[in-house]
C-alpha cells in the first residue's frame, strides 16, 4: 500500500503497457506513424487514449467534442468506444494534420461517427450555444492551444449535459506548473497554472487530477 503515487520508469511504465495496453491494430498503426514525426510528442498517450476510451463507455455517451485532433489518435480511440450511434464533433484548424486523422478513421469503419470541424474551435463551440445545444453532450476532451484552455472549458462546461466530463489534457505541462520559481513564464505555462487553481474552487464541478501523461484533469458536471 502506498500514500502516494508510484514514481514510474521506463520498466515499470512498459510494463504497465504489456499487462493493460489493448490497443486496435489501426490506433497502432497510427501511433507507429506519430512516433517518425517530429510532431509525434503531440499524441497521447495511448494507455491515456484507452482510458478516455473506458471512460466514455462508463458514462454511456452518445454525443461528444474533441477540441484539438492532430493526426486522429484520441479521436479515433473515443470513437471506437462509442456505440454505432455515438457521434464526435471534433475541433480543429489544421488540415493537413486531419487530412491523415481521415484515412486511418475509414480504415477503422468508424469516419461516420466524426464531424470534423476546421477552424477555431471557440467559433465552432459558439456556435453550438447559439444553436441551444446547451446540456446535449456527454463527453468533451479539451487538447489544444493551452492560453485558450479556459475558454474552452467554459463553453464546454455549458455544451454538457449534468453529470457529463471534460478531460482536460497536459494539466501538469512536463511539471512547470508546479515550480514557479523556476521562471518559466509562458503564456502557456501561466494560463495553466491559473486553470488549474480555477478548477480547485470551481463549485459547479466535480474534480480529480490525475498524473496519467502529462496530467489529465477530470471535471464532471454537477
Amino acid at each position: 500500500m502506498s500514500a502516494r503515487t508510484l514514481k514510474l520508469d521506463d520498466s515499470l511504465y512498459q510494463y504497465i503497457l504489456d499487462v493493460s495496453l489493448r490497443e486496435h491494430p489501426i490506433l497502432a498503426e497510427l501511433r507507429d506513424a506519430n512516433s517518425a514525426s517530429r510532431h509525434g510528442h503531440m499524441q497521447v498517450a495511448p494507455e491515456q487514449a484507452q482510458f478516455m476510451a473506458m471512460l466514455v463507455k462508463l458514462t454511456s455517451a452518445l454525443r461528444t467534442l474533441e477540441i484539438g485532433v492532430f493526426t486522429g489518435y484520441s479521436t479515433l480511440s473515443v470513437a471506437l468506444a462509442l456505440p454505432p450511434v455515438g457521434r464526435i464533433i471534433a475541433c480543429d484548424i489544421s488540415k493537413t494534420f486531419t487530412d491523415q486523422a481521415r484515412i486511418y478513421w475509414q480504415r477503422a469503419r468508424v469516419a461516420h461517427k466524426i464531424d470534423l470541424r476546421l477552424g477555431p474551435a471557440l467559433e465552432t463551440l459558439d456556435d453550438l450555444l447559439a444553436k441551444g445545444e446547451n446540456g446535449t453532450f456527454d463527453f468533451a476532451f479539451i487538447d489544444a492551444d493551452k492560453v485558450s484552455y479556459d475558454n474552452y472549458y467554459e463553453r464546454c462546461l455549458h455544451l454538457l449535459r449534468p453529470g457529463g466530463l471534460i478531460a482536460i489534457d497536459n494539466v501538469l505541462w512536463g511539471g512547470s506548473v508546479a515550480s514557479p520559481s523556476s521562471g518559466d513564464d509562458s503564456e502557456s505555462t501561466v494560463a495553466l497554472r491559473a486553470l488549474n487553481e480555477k478548477l480547485h474552487n470551481d463549485e459547479r464541478i466535480d474534480l480529480s487530477l490525475l498524473p496519467i501523461g502529462d496530467g489529465l484533469t477530470l471535471a464532471r458536471k454537477r
